[in-house]
């Protein structure tokens, strides 16, 4: 559905939620080195362990090297810096979805020529940021919505329990 980017991610947890949650949605996961954790790390794999054979990974040198492969991509960068509210953009099947490392978020020059395309997650001024993993799941979730969740389960399991 969404291609989830995760640029220097720095915490292995977040990365296997995040991996938990793109196995889930059917999303790809794209991981930009350098990471701050092995991939074979034990909290990476614990986060999502049931879901790795669900999962599409792709790892790359640096954020050149996607964008390199993907010249038509229709990308969305999340960032606290960004006065447009993530509810307002448009999110297509296929787009891009670019997140920060935990401590720093994207680079500044990565965005200063991509303005209209960067989105924020609202909330209070003092916070400084919300968990990784939040976020990519507010974003994927939010596309997903405006796709009509396409692809996904529409029900669950209720029906099949015997209601007394």
């Amino acid at each position: 559905m969404f291609h989830v980017v995760l640029v220097e991610p720095e915490i292995p947890q977040n990365a296997g939620n995040i991996a938990r949650t793109c196995a889930a949605t059917g999303c790809t996961l794209h991981m930009v080195r350098p990471l701050g954790f092995e991939v074979s790390d034990k909290y990476l794999k614990r986060a999502g362990l049931d879901y790795w054979h669900l999962l599409d990974v792709r790892y790359y040198d640096g954020i050149e090297e996607l964008f390199a492969r993907y010249p038509q991509g229709r990308f969305h960068y999340f960032t606290t810096k960004a006065p447009v509210a993530y509810t307002q953009a448009q999110f297509r099947e296929g787009d891009f979805l670019v997140f920060g490392k935990e401590t720093k978020g994207l680079p500044e020059e990565l965005l200063v020529n991509r303005k209209e395309a960067c989105v924020r997650v609202p909330m209070r001024e003092e916070a400084r940021s919300l968990n990784l993993s939040n976020t990519v799941a507010i974003a994927v979730y939010e596309g997903l919505r405006q796709n009509e969740f396409r692809g996904l389960s529409s029900q669950g399991e209720l029906h099949r329990l015997k209601w007394e």
